[in-house]
Parts: structure tokens; C-alpha cells; sequence
């Protein structure tokens, strides 16, 4: 079988010849750690400083050169890959305060990160935001459902028709989304949770508006050759959901599924990534249309067994191999997670493996070695775990 083939096998839970492996996102030290050079893609800071310098058609080429070069150094069955800033494009850097510290315009501060690499801010200096008007989001709702859809420039897609080009005829290319997720306002986290239980008629509105727009968005994905989309907000913490399964299942959900339904008419796949519990709507995911669920954590609860068990005839499961222990354990915690996920979830078909999150910052070499090698030895069907030795 071929990459895609073995794919599309998985998501019409049926049996391939061996278990697809894909990630959703990939950081910079893998690509170097396989590859043996430094790159600049999902390079944290120092990708970063280069978008500030003005290199943006460096960092396109390297995403084009080594996302594609690393999946066929691990012979992975899927190709990710998103829309990317226009030629030309160069942000304002922020201020610098010191070699640590940066301001943005606001006055928000912001520090590097010892745990992911990335630029992020510590600390808030603006006043509440103050909700917005009902007439105003009414406005608005009006116009994102009438306004004409304006048109990316060409050179956004210019990843993704590169890896069609170039792997689309034997690998599923899955290009990043839109999604929704709670929709609110507030400058943080916090403050946008907040709100929504204070201000629920007005993030109502906020939803309607964002769902509008997520559903039109879809036409931009039309005729780019692709197998299948992932929306990628995510709903869940680590002990469960974000906000209320019921407000999910009032104001999202049906969003979702007509996401589902206009992307099952243009030919796509739909993937959907979201991190955390949410055993509370996984069923729901079943009903809104997804293909495959993807970022199950079983650290957060998700075990793949139950999930097998309750969707797993309906909904493709992927992951199986705890992000943790990618970074932090060895090649036999893989071996535990990888005889774990095989045994409950591959029986069947409808399985993918990957990580429980992605391949992160300090992701070890010799773990992800070890998953390769795992899926390809113990990872052919039928699945007999006689060869989990």
C-alpha cells in the first residue's frame, strides 16, 4: 500500500497493510536531530527573529525542504502542512528590553520560554476589556454572512501545493484549518473564560460570527489537491473540558458539523486536533461528522481502550504514544505505549499512531526511533501480539 492508501484504509476502519503513523506538528530540534542540520522550521525564537528580519522566503523554503525530507526520513504516511504569511511579509519585532525581556505596543511584556522555546508574554498591563455591544456584534454577524469572501494571495499556498506536487500521489496531505472553539474576548486566557460565563449573549453572537466565517473559509480550500483538513482548537484541559459540554453542544456544535458536512462535499477528510479531557463530547465529535480525533491524551484521561470501545467503530483514534514519555522517558516506555495503543485500537483498522500531543521541544532521537521501529515490526496486520517483544 501506499502512504495515502493506508491512510484512507485507517479512516474507512478498515484494516491496511501496517498502522499509518502521522504527527500534526513537528518542532525544530527533531528536524535537526534526523536531519543532522539546523533549520528554521517551528523553530520557536529563533524562527521568530528571523519573520522580524525580513526572511520570510528562507523559512518557506525550509519548510519545504525539510518537513517533506524528515516524513520520508520516517517514512510517515501523512504530510501536514498550512497556509504561510505572503511574499513580502515582515512583522513589527517588538521592543527589546534586555537579551530576556521584549514589550509589545500595549506595554505587555514578554520572555523566551525555558520549556517550549517560544516568545510569551508574563505579564498583562492592559485594563479589562469591556464587552462589546449587542447591536455591534449583530452588525457584524450581518456582514460576515454577506460580505464578499476575500481571496488569499497566491503565495500563502505556496507550501501546500509544493507538498502536493511533490507527495501528493503517493501521501495524504492534510492542511491546517480553521476551527472554533469557546469563542469569548479578554486579553488572556483567564479574562476570555471569564466573560463567557459573564457575557454569554454576547459571546453567543461572537461564536455565531467566528462559525460564519470558519464555514465560508472552507471555499479557500477547494481545488488545492488535498486529502483532508484540521480544524485545530482545542476544547479540553488536562482534568477536562474548558467550559461547559452543554454550552459546547448549544453554540459549537453545530457549527462543527456543518464544518463537517461543506467539507465532506469538496472530497476532504476532516482531522480534528483538540488536546485535554473531553470525554464528555467525544460522542459528539461522532455526530458532528469528524473522520478521525486526533491529540487524545491519555495523561488527561483519554484512554484509548474505553474510546475504542465507545466510538472506535465510527471515529479513527490517533495517537497511542504518550507525549511525555517522547520527551522524558525511554525507548520502553514507547514499547509499553506502543504494545498498549496496537492492542486496543489498531485491531480492526480505524487507528493512527502518533504522539498523544506532538513531536515537542526536547523530543528524544532514540524515542522516536523507537516508534518507527515499533510500527514497522509490531504494527503489521493483522495484529498479533505475539511480536510484542
Amino acid at each position: 500500500m501506499t502512504p495515502k492508501e493506508r491512510v484512507l484504509a485507517a479512516l474507512a476502519h478498515r484494516e491496511p497493510d501496517r498502522v499509518p503513523w502521522g504527527e500534526h506538528s513537528i518542532d525544530y530540534n527533531v528536524y535537526e536531530d534526523i536531519l543532522g542540520r539546523p533549520t528554521l522550521v517551528q523553530a520557536k525564537f529563533r524562527e521568530t527573529l528571523a519573520w522580524w528580519e525580513g526572511r520570510r522566503d528562507e523559512i518557506v523554503e525550509c519548510i519545504k525542504r525539510d518537513r517533506l525530507e524528515l516524513i520520508r526520513a520516517l517514512e510517515m504516511d501523512i504530510v501536514f502542512v498550512s497556509r504561510v504569511p505572503p511574499k513580502g511579509y515582515k512583522p513589527e519585532p517588538l521592543e527589546k528590553l534586555d537579551d530576556e525581556t521584549y514589550r509589545d505596543k500595549a506595554g505587555n511584556l514578554y520572555r523566551v520560554s525555558a520549556t517550549t522555546h517560544d516568545l510569551m508574554m508574563f505579564k498583562n498591563v492592559q485594563p479589562p476589556a469591556q464587552p462589546p455591544k449587542i447591536e455591534d456584534l449583530e452588525r457584524e454577524l450581518e456582514k460576515a454572512r454577506t460580505e464578499p469572501l476575500g481571496q488569499p494571495d497566491p503565495s500563502e499556498w505556496e507550501v501546500v501545493r509544493h507538498a502536493v506536487r511533490e507527495m501528493g500521489k503517493t501521501h495524504f496531505i492534510m492542511a491546517f484549518s480553521p476551527d472554533l472553539s469557546f469563542t469569548s474576548f479578554g486579553h488572556t486566557d483567564e479574562e476570555r473564560f471569564m466573560n463567557l460565563a459573564l457575557y454569554p449573549r454576547e459571546s453567543a453572537l461572537l461564536t455565531q460570527i467566528a462559525g460564519t466565517r470558519m464555514v465560508r473559509a472552507l471555499d479557500h480550500y477547494r481545488d488545492l489537491g488535498i486529502d483532508g483538513i484540521m480544524p485545530p482548537g482545542d476544547l479540553g484541559s488536562s482534568t477536562g473540558m474548558l467550559a461547559s459540554p452543554r454550552w459546547y453542544r448549544e453554540h459549537i456544535w453545530p457549527w462543527h458539523k456543518a464544518y463537517c458536512e461543506k467539507a465532506h462535499a469538496m472530497g476532504l477528510k476532516v482531522l480534528k486536533h483538540c488536546c485535554g479531557n473531553i470525554n464528555d463530547v467525544v460522542e459528539d465529535f461522532v455526530t458532528a461528522g469528524y473522520d478521525a480525533y486526533e491529540g487524545i491524551q491519555h495523561s488527561g484521561g483519554m484512554d484509548l481502550r474505553d474510546l475504542k470501545r465507545r466510538v472506535g467503530d465510527r471515529l479513527t483514534l490517533w495517537g497511542g504514544i504518550w507525549h511525555e514519555h517522547i520527551i522524558l522517558g525511554t525507548p520502553a516506555d514507547i514499547r509499553r505505549d506502543a504494545a498498549y495503543a496496537f492492542t486496543h485500537a489498531a485491531p480492526g483498522g480505524g487507528f493512527i499512531m502518533g504522539s498523544s500531543h506532538s513531536l515537542a521541544v526536547d523530543a528524544k532521537r532514540e524515542n522516536i526511533l523507537e516508534m518507527k521501529r515499533l510500527r514497522d515490526t509490531w504494527g503489521i496486520y493483522p495484529i498479533d501480539p505475539g511480536r510484542f517483544v
